[in-house]
């Protein structure tokens, strides 16, 4: 008797080059156009034909919810790109900002999101874990840099980025946007120049 093998992998790859395509082409459109874009033209988009679509999708709402991980994922992974390239309070800056486009797609997207039962695979509560993840080790960076100060911990950021929440996604909200991050930015770095001695070294 022959043990039954799986598929092969080229065709595991393809599937999972397709699903990625698709994802991308998703949030394009979603961010582009809102929640109500075309399946159609999503698939297009991607290469694909949409049976690809229904097959990894079998419905709108799934879509939207693999969307929003997707870019969930996305901007927790870049924490660590933007740490490697920029000084750890630019990139905290830079990350906050890229955090304020994701909530508005959120706000976009919100009917479709919150159809959903946020019990279903905890998906809520992962995508907040990631993200307190990434601004933990953005935070720890920056004390660690004397970039920021040392007296906030992570969950005193978080709170304090409460009004990304609330931009007006009808109005000028990238303007809207930097300005908070910057009110934020220059809490964070509040007293820090005190630690500096005279000849620009750190005092003890």
């Amino acid at each position: 008797m022959h043990e039954r093998q799986g598929p092969p992998q080229p065709v595991r790859a393809h599937a999972r080059r397709n699903r990625e395509k698709l994802l991308a082409a998703a949030q394009d459109e979603f961010n582009r156009v809102g929640k109500n874009a075309s399946l159609g033209g999503i698939a297009k988009a991607a290469g694909v034909g949409i049976a690809t679509l229904y097959r990894h999708f079998p419905d709108r709402e799934s879509l939207v919810l693999a969307t929003y991980e997707y870019e969930v994922d996305q901007l927790c992974s870049a924490a660590d790109s933007l740490l490697k390239t920029l000084p750890p309070d630019q990139a905290l800056r830079e990350w906050m900002r890229r955090l304020a486009d994701l909530l508005v797609t959120k706000q976009q997207m919100s009917e479709a999101l919150q159809s959903m039962n946020p019990s279903d695979g905890g998906w809520a509560s992962e995508s907040y874990a990631k993200v307190f993840g990434a601004i933990d080790s953005l935070v720890a960076a920056g004390v660690a840099a004397r970039a920021i100060r040392s007296d906030l911990g992570t969950a005193d950021v978080v709170l304090a980025m409460s009004g990304l929440l609330r931009l007006d996604v009808s109005g000028d909200w990238r303007s809207q946007a930097d300005r908070l991050i910057g009110l934020l930015m220059d809490g964070l770095r509040a007293g820090i120049r005190s630690d500096i001695g005279v000849d620009g070294g750190w005092n003890a």
